[in-house]
């Protein structure tokens, strides 16, 4: 499913200097396709809804923070499985080749329209040891310099690190606690696929990760 030897050595060998890495060509052709078509159906059919900020009881939507609508995957569908396999066997690398430890991996579509943005966040609060890396994929097969969209990420004192076109079938992966980062506005139909790599903190108090 994706290009294991060279994949996984580059993860590998970037995370060890940078802790973040952006892989070109990253799976085998079928993927991002099959991928694409799926989630270009579900932005046609309005199947896709207005993504929040925060979890559970406090998921509020703030358009002035973030416009994208989203679609979480699932094994339900034969596309979407084909993801959550693939993201099941890179787990397996990352865990041989890093030591990571990670348990479970969460994931859905996103559709910027023209216009949207994401402005700076974290996709994990320092200390909660739940989200470890976050993956973002793109699937943009016509995607063009001056389209915008582009991904910028920072270090935790604000210096820009990398600013990422999302260039179709490119992964980028990074630690989710230490990598602030925002989706500057698109001018046109911008899509991907937002995911995060967990550990597993369950305890005989809490079950992770929550219903």
């Amino acid at each position: 499913m994706f290009k294991a030897d060279k994949t996984v050595s580059l993860l590998a060998d970037s995370f060890r200097t940078h802790g973040y890495a952006i892989i070109d060509n990253a799976f085998h052709d079928d993927v991002p396709y099959v991928l694409s078509d799926r989630l270009n159906t579900l932005a046609e059919v309005d199947a896709m809804h207005r993504a929040g900020i925060g979890r559970r009881d406090d998921l509020t939507q703030r358009e002035d923070i973030r416009g994208d609508e989203i679609h979480w995957l699932t094994d339900a569908h034969t596309s979407e499985a084909l993801w959550v396999r693939t993201m099941a066997q890179l787990r397996i690398e990352l865990n041989r080749h890093l030591l990571l430890g990670l348990f479970s991996y969460e994931s859905h579509f996103s559709h910027y329209p023209a216009g949207a943005f994401y402005k700076t966040h974290t996709d994990s609060f320092r200390g909660e040891a739940n989200r470890v890396l976050s993956t973002v994929f793109y699937l943009n097969p016509d995607w063009k310099e001056g389209d915008g969209g582009e991904l910028v990420i920072y270090s935790e004192s604000g210096e820009e690190l990398e600013r990422v076109a999302p260039v179709f079938n490119r992964l980028v992966v990074f630690l989710s606690e230490e990598f602030p980062h925002e989706v500057l506005p698109t001018s046109t139909d911008r899509y991907s696929i937002a995911g995060w790599f967990r550990v597993n903190t369950s305890s005989a108090e809490r079950v992770d990760p929550p219903a």
